[in-house]
């Protein structure tokens, strides 16, 4: 099938590195993310990414043990900084070519954050991994996505979960919750689901840029959501 987006943003969780570990990063589970990866890129779509931190650290978590909110988040940014380094020497070890450009600078590991240049690595057909979240405390890197994605010129921000998708409780916790095929930014909001960042949802909402979330374990999930499949479930008007 031919991709239906062109250019599309992946937000992936901390815990989507972790595998079946506690914390930290598992590197099989971080290679086998980067064999889906490769196999969208080989259909010729453009690929941004943006990690969460939260296997290494969660500055919500810090701050709930009294630790400065601004300098939890802080933490929290560094801890996706990391990941995205893991992510890109997966991605390289199978001959993808990758770039990190970073919120927070990094200048010996890791690109600045500058628009125009993650654009331009686009273009040359780079991977692009946005690290650092936004560079600021008190936002989600589920904030940072939405924004990375509407900055970039996606098409789509492709959410991958642990979960098949958004549904009307935790399905951990409720065997009866409900699993939406799609569902409106309002009704996200309305019905406070958690499924993303309530800011993330306001902002994709005011810039009109649909959301997916899907379960990026099951192999061959990315490919059917790039190529428009009906995986997962889609945030829209």
């Amino acid at each position: 099938m031919d991709p239906r987006y062109k250019r599309v943003l992946l937000k992936l969780s901390g815990e989507a590195l972790q595998g079946e570990r506690e914390n930290g990063i598992d590197f099989e589970t971080t290679l086998k993310l980067a064999q889906e990866i490769a196999k969208v890129r080989k259909l010729g779509v453009d690929i941004a990414i943006v990690n969460g931190g939260g296997n290494l650290f969660r500055g919500r978590a810090g701050a709930k043990h009294g630790m400065d909110e601004a300098t939890a988040d802080y933490i929290g940014m560094l801890a996706t900084v990391m990941n995205s380094l893991a992510l890109q020497n997966a991605l390289e070890s199978i001959d993808v070519p990758t770039r990190v450009l970073t919120a927070i600078e990094s200048q010996k590991i890791a690109e600045p954050y500058i628009r125009r240049k993650a654009l331009r690595h686009m273009e040359k057909g780079r991977v692009v991994i946005c690290a650092g979240g936004i560079g600021s405390p008190f936002f989600t890197t589920d904030t940072a996505g939405v924004l990375r994605a509407i900055e970039l010129e996606c098409e789509v921000m492709l959410k991958g979960s642990n979960v098949d998708g958004v549904f009307s409780a935790d399905p951990d916790l409720d065997k009866k919750a409900e699993l939406f095929k799609k569902i409106s930014y309002d009704e996200v909001i309305s019905k406070h689901l958690h499924a993303l960042d309530m800011t993330a949802v306001s902002l994709a909402r005011e810039k009109s840029l649909p959301i997916r979330v899907f379960d990026v374990f099951k192999e061959g999930n990315l490919a059917k959501a790039v190529e428009g499949a009906d995986v997962g479930t889609l945030i829209s008007k």
